[in-house]
């Protein structure tokens, strides 16, 4: 019996960190013990926002080289790259002829542009280009042609695949038949905030970020940063209070957070002990992940031929799924 599909978009932002390698990386390439997945980099898409072609270049080789040293198979797996598909605009542009302005103007981040910019006392559409204003369309050209069944979604996604459903199934109303194939969303499993330097949410927005492949001392400097409170080392301490303790429960088995767990409760174990205990866990978790990642960035031709094989391969199916839409929709096939 064939597996249902699962499709997973990936915006070239940067090296990710570790909430992003826990909360999205790790479990979508999960997805692969029970769906036949695909993943792309979506470039077009970071284009909105990046406009420097050697950052953008440099970008689309950092996230295909961390993906694959986290362990997404390529023999196993699609990975293409979003504008490799030309088909992909071809189906976005269809999509609009079946979108509502209306439901663009409910988009989250073209609202927060508009609040931003009437709190300044701007012209609400300053700075807003067209590409961000129909990202939520192109998101759904990328979703509905290859038929996904699932679209694995955190809460900040969840409003695009909404609409992607919606546009198709007034697309599937006005011909009467399921030309487009309505997805589900998947959500993630939650793993909890991940916990950065200072007790927030680990978000580049808050500059509290664990970069995923620092170097040993690097990451270990960072990690001794980790704000924590002014019990001394006698002190008995509250593992639950503690952003360290927060951070080691995510990498760590059950035994070592039941050991880790009493040396906190039983007291005679400073921070600097505990922060060290921590770079240890996680240095040891990462170092593979590390030195692969290196290992692909010295081998570009490598991730150009990864890129290119699983380009041709979703084209493949992309280029079937237009021409049954264009037979459908009154166009010449092609």
């Amino acid at each position: 019996m064939k597996k249902k599909i699962a499709l997973t978009g990936i915006k070239p932002t940067g090296i990710p960190h570790l909430g992003n390698y826990l909360g999205a990386i790790k479990p979508a390439i999960e997805l692969t013990k029970n769906y036949d997945a695909l993943y792309f980099i979506a470039d077009y898409h970071a284009v909105n926002s990046i406009r420097d072609a050697k950052i953008l270049r440099e970008m689309i080789y950092e996230v295909a080289a961390t993906w694959l040293a986290c362990g997404l198979d390529p023999e196993k797996t699609v990975l293409y790259q979003q504008s490799a598909i030309p088909e992909t605009f071809e189906l976005s542009t269809f999509l609009m002829a079946f979108t509502p302005k209306g439901l663009m103007n409910r988009a989250h981040a073209y609202k927060a542009m508009v609040q931003k910019n009437t709190l300044n006392k701007k012209d609400v559409d300053d700075g807003v280009n067209i590409g961000l204003f129909t990202y939520p369309i192109l998101m759904a050209a990328d979703i509905l042609q290859f038929d996904s069944d699932v679209v694995p979604v955190g809460g900040d996604q969840a409003q695009h695949l909404e609409m992607a459903i919606d546009i198709a199934q007034s697309i599937n109303h006005n011909y009467g038949t399921e030309l487009l194939k309505i997805p589900q969303p998947l959500i993630r499993k939650n793993t909890g905030i991940v916990t950065g330097l200072d007790g927030r949410k680990m978000s580049k927005s808050y500059d509290n970020t664990i970069p995923l492949f620092l170097p040993p001392k690097k990451l270990r400097k960072l990690i001794m940063k980790i704000v924590t409170n002014s019990q001394t080392i006698d002190e008995p301490k509250n593992p639950d209070e503690c952003n360290v303790f927060a951070l080691y429960k995510l990498f760590a088995d059950e035994n070592q957070i039941s050991e880790m767990r009493q040396k906190y409760e039983a007291g005679g174990m400073g921070w600097g002990h505990a922060k060290q205990e921590l770079f240890e866990l996680i240095n040891a978790h990462l170092s593979p992940y590390r030195d692969k990642y290196n290992e692909l960035m010295q081998n570009k031709n490598y991730i150009d031929k990864i890129l290119e094989d699983g380009s041709v391969r979703a084209r493949e199916i992309v280029v079937q799924k237009m021409k049954f839409i264009r037979q459908n929709i009154g166009l010449f096939s092609k």
